[in-house]
């Protein structure tokens, strides 16, 4: 294994030369491609993945999460035109066979990225899977959190039983930076999760995993590329069109508040955006003010409380 990742350092440090000596690039490009390969490598240290391993799907995810971490589409374009130029000098040096990167598309300049689901689409998603399959109900629990909730996909996948707050109906997340926020959770989701959990408890789960809200059938929890598969494979199951991610859905949960008429100011505390004096309008929403919002303007909460009336 030491011997792989030694061979892995020297391939970067053979791209690094060839920037260097056979394009001839200066010292202040030649450190900005070298920050943006790390990126990527970085992201796929994460996922477990070995570069000369990657498929378009996993650079997909990639461009994913650095929308999700507020890149934006030119630094995009630049990042994937970097990337572009790696998996070109692998291919040159037969580290791997085909490019992944040939039919990876970047970026619109001046576009938002990803699209939006409305909350009709996002019902013709969930009601899509089948439930007979093993996985069929946590799948469902997965699309709904992530629209009713509106997380990054990262503090999807990292989600403990020790964050749900069942009773007082709010998550804790840890977001970037390892901050913290309180974020509530709809009764929908909160069904869509006691369904999961009635297959959950019948699992065998691997040690240390035990806190995991989210598992796959070998009882370990779920990485960012295998809920980016499902969402993309559910999409084409339900006949959407739309080329969407797990990003998607927090987009849309976003768009939805905003459209409902929620203050910005919560929207991005609910978010966790770090922008605009974000941490001083912290300690200016208290949990009541982000439940009170969320009841009042999120779709889900809005057709449960049409249904009492």
């Amino acid at each position: 294994m030491e011997s792989s990742k030694k061979t892995g350092r020297n391939i970067i440090k053979a791209y690094q030369q060839y920037l260097r000596l056979q394009r001839g690039y200066s010292a202040h490009t030649l450190n900005a491609y070298m920050l943006d390969l790390e990126k990527l490598l970085h992201y796929l240290e994460g996922e477990q993945i070995d570069f000369r391993q990657v498929t378009l799907d996993h650079l997909q995810n990639f461009v994913a999460s650095l929308h999700d971490i507020g890149i934006g589409a030119r630094s995009q374009c630049r990042i994937l035109s970097g990337l572009r130029s790696f998996y070109n000098f692998l291919v040159i040096e037969g580290e791997v066979t085909d490019d992944p990167t040939e039919l990876l598309e970047s970026p619109k300049i001046g576009e938002h990225l990803p699209e939006v689901l409305s909350t009709e689409e996002i019902d013709l998603l969930e009601s899509s899977i089948d439930l007979s399959k093993w996985e069929g109900h946590r799948n469902r629990a997965i699309i709904e959190t992530l629209f009713s909730c509106g997380l990054r996909v990262s503090e999807l996948t990292n989600l403990k039983l020790s964050d749900l707050y069942r009773e007082d109906k709010f998550l804790r997340i840890v977001g970037k930076g390892k901050k913290e926020r309180l974020v509530p959770i709809s009764d929908r989701a909160l069904h869509e999760l006691s369904l999961w959990f009635q297959v959950r408890n019948e699992m065998s789960i691997k040690p240390g995993e035990e806190d995991y809200v989210f598992l796959n059938r070998r009882g370990a929890h779920l990485t960012r590329t295998m809920i980016l598969i499902m969402i993309k494979r559910q999409a084409a199951e339900a006949g959407i069109k739309k080329n969407i991610s797990p990003h998607t859905l927090r987009h849309s949960f976003a768009t939805a508040l905003l459209e409902g008429g929620a203050d910005l100011r919560v929207i991005q505390a609910l978010l966790g955006h770090e922008s605009i004096g974000t941490t001083e309008i912290y300690t200016h929403i208290d949990t009541s003010t982000l439940r009170r919002e969320i009841l009042e303007h999120h779709p889900r909460n809005i057709k449960n409380a049409e249904t009492e009336a």
